[in-house]
């Protein structure tokens, strides 16, 4: 009879009715959770330092540059950067105060507040863009090959982790 596998061996460990993680299960967790927490960081930085920018300000910028009419919904606009609206609404404040954003209740639907962009907030994302598109190549599009990358997108939408997998706010 062969013997069980490092991986099968753990697969069989219970402890509390809960199975430990096999060796390559283990190795797969510590690098999704290095993605998740040093790869932020390392994207911050280079928008931090091209135009004083957090990422969530770019992103939030970002994705309002690529609305239809640079406008979006406050609560759409939380969801697509993963922010929560008293973190957004913060955010949107200093744009407003910088001339980038302004906000105003959406006609069609008094509850709901619409964030638009300016002409000067779209000339700072795109102040911006140039370093974030080198970070983004830099610390993850060129070391993958491009088998990698689909490999990453197909596992990013098995784990349902892209702004379209997520319901609607």
């Amino acid at each position: 009879m062969p013997q069980p596998t490092q991986d099968e061996q753990v697969d069989e460990a219970v402890d509390g009715g809960q199975r430990w993680l096999s060796p390559s299960e283990k190795e797969a967790w510590t690098g999704a959770a290095s993605l998740m927490l040093l790869l932020p960081g390392r994207l911050d930085a280079a928008v931090q330092r091209a135009a004083g920018l957090s990422l969530f300000e770019y992103l939030t910028l970002s994705h309002m540059s690529e609305a239809e009419d640079r406008r979006l919904v406050m609560s759409e606009l939380a969801y697509l950067t993963n922010g929560s609206l008293p973190r957004l609404s913060n955010v949107m404040k200093r744009f407003e105060a910088r001339g980038w954003a302004h906000r105003y209740p959406d006609p069609e639907d008094r509850r709901c507040t619409i964030a638009a962009l300016t002409d000067e907030g779209y000339a700072k994302v795109v102040e911006a863009a140039p370093a974030h598109l080198r970070s983004v190549r830099e610390h993850v599009l060129d070391p993958l090959t491009a088998t990698d990358q689909r490999a990453l997108a197909r596992i990013a939408a098995k784990l349902r982790t892209r702004p379209e997998d997520f319901p609607a706010p």
